[in-house]
């Protein structure tokens, strides 16, 4: 029975890790909090843009 408890761990250590990278990546392209206006994105971050309905 102990054996199966790293799968519940494995499945929150991946969970943590996506929801911290979605929300760098929204973060990052989201509007600037105070402070940060000129700071530029990292490298490492994808932009994303709004598609224009036609």
């Amino acid at each position: 029975m102990e054996n199966s408890l790293w799968i519940p761990a494995a499945v929150l250590a991946v969970g943590f890790i996506a929801a911290v990278s979605i929300g760098s990546i929204a973060w990052y392209n989201s509007k600037r909090p105070p402070g940060w206006e000129g700071q530029d994105r990292p490298n490492f971050v994808p932009k994303v843009t709004e598609e224009e309905e036609n």
